[in-house]
């Protein structure tokens, strides 16, 4: 009996204990995103080049807003195992991920399954961050405030430029009209006078010949010069363009407008051209990026149907190349972009705001040259430079260039 009623008092402290087990184990879940800052850095990095194509904090996109997902959804596993494989998690039939399925036209989350838990915690660390934040508020510039620099009203406004113009033209004509007047007086004063000889008169009253004009030595020399001056420089000019292509913007077999999604919808560049950070080569879009999105939105769209006739035709978009540097020249875009950190609007100019997009800068060998020597090497967090550094920093004062790694060596862009 004894034994019995020592069994039934455990059995009861177990069952009044679970409840208690599985509230401990979801806090623990809430708890275990970090809140350091370097997970949050962390977190936020990873959202932009992963996440930020379909997702917002605090508004909807592609996908939900993500503000609060994590009281939202089940638990912290679920979203793990969530981003990890989507398509997994729905098969399983969980209520949850079925519900946004059907939600979203049966869109599915791109699956990650290369991300750690601790890689998926540090982007639920800077939503929470995010989240709490809250949206983020437009400041509302006070009456009579400067306009940012680049903005409107920046700088000499153009009317008063043109005003000042409209002034020198007018002091310009003015000083001619009392010359003509001073030369005009001074010829009749001169006309008046009776010791003037034949040879004088005929300086003071001139008489215009056009025929002996044109024939004159002087009028000959200034036409020959002239033209042979703008002939140089037509031929130079054209010289000097060979090969570049600034400004060239060819049209496109589909319609992509990179203003509406590197611009409105702030689609990172490294999403489409996935080769930028770790490839000589930025790579051209595949078709099932493309897909990510737009098997989902848009689907009706005559653009998009061109996308969809390639897969199932099972052919290449014949996109037409815009930049294209000449065989003999060596570019790497992962030297720049990864290791330089360049962003890619120094070189390709303001994309974002590019319906079509059209070359921006010149490409040309003198273009290359002038940035390396005007651009700081980026030395934080690589080791390989703090020799170089160190014996820079025994001759100079100025920060270390491209130029002094070598930057403007022959063999550096040529093989």
């Amino acid at each position: 009996m004894t034994q019995n009623r020592l069994f039934t008092r455990v059995l009861i402290l177990l069952t009044l204990s679970l409840p208690l087990l599985f509230i401990g184990s979801s806090s623990y879940g809430q708890d275990e995103i970090p809140t350091e800052p370097e997970r949050i850095s962390e977190g936020q990095s990873l959202f932009n080049g992963n996440c930020k194509t379909c997702h917002k904090v605090h508004e909807k996109l592609v996908g939900p807003a993500l503000k609060d997902v994590y009281d939202r959804a089940p638990s912290i596993d679920w979203i793990v195992n969530f981003v990890q494989n989507s398509s997994k998690v729905i098969a399983s039939g969980d209520e949850y991920a079925n519900a946004l399925y059907e939600e979203y036209n049966k869109t599915q989350m791109t699956a990650f399954p290369s991300f750690s838990r601790d890689q998926i915690l540090s982007i639920l660390a800077y939503i929470k961050d995010e989240t709490e934040k809250g949206p983020a508020v437009a400041a509302v510039p006070a009456d009579g405030a400067a306009v940012a620099a680049g903005g409107e009203g920046s700088g000499v406004p153009s009317t008063y430029i043109n005003a000042i113009m409209i002034g020198l033209i007018i002091v310009l004509v003015l000083i001619l009209v009392v010359l003509i007047l001073i030369t005009t007086i001074l010829q009749k004063y001169l006309n008046q006078k009776e010791d003037l000889d034949e040879d004088d008169k005929a300086i003071v009253n001139p008489t215009f010949s056009f025929d002996s004009l044109i024939k004159s030595k002087p009028f000959i020399f200034i036409v020959i010069f002239l033209f042979a001056a703008i002939s140089f420089k037509v031929v130079i000019n054209n010289l000097y363009a060979v090969g570049v292509q600034k400004g060239y913007a060819p049209k496109q077999p589909i319609a992509f407008s990179h203003k509406l999604h590197a611009g409105q919808y702030e689609i990172d560049c490294n999403y489409c051209h996935t080769g930028v950070r770790k490839s000589k080569s930025a790579n051209i879009p595949s078709p099932n990026i493309c897909m990510n999105c737009h098997s989902a939105i848009k689907t009706e769209s005559p653009e998009i149907q061109k996308i969809y006739a390639a897969i199932e035709n099972d052919k290449p978009i014949e996109w037409v190349r815009i930049h294209n540097l000449p065989d003999l020249a060596y570019f790497n875009h992962s030297q720049h972009v990864q290791v330089g950190g360049i962003e890619c609007e120094t070189c390709h100019g303001e994309i974002k705001e590019m319906e079509v997009v059209q070359q921006a800068s010149l490409l040309t060998m003198g273009w290359c040259i002038d940035c390396h020597r005007k651009t700081d090497v980026n030395t934080k967090g690589n080791d390989y430079y703090d020799k170089l550094v160190e014996l820079h920093e025994q001759e100079s004062k100025e920060a270390l260039k491209v130029e002094d790694i070598g930057g403007l060596e022959c063999s550096k862009c040529h093989y």
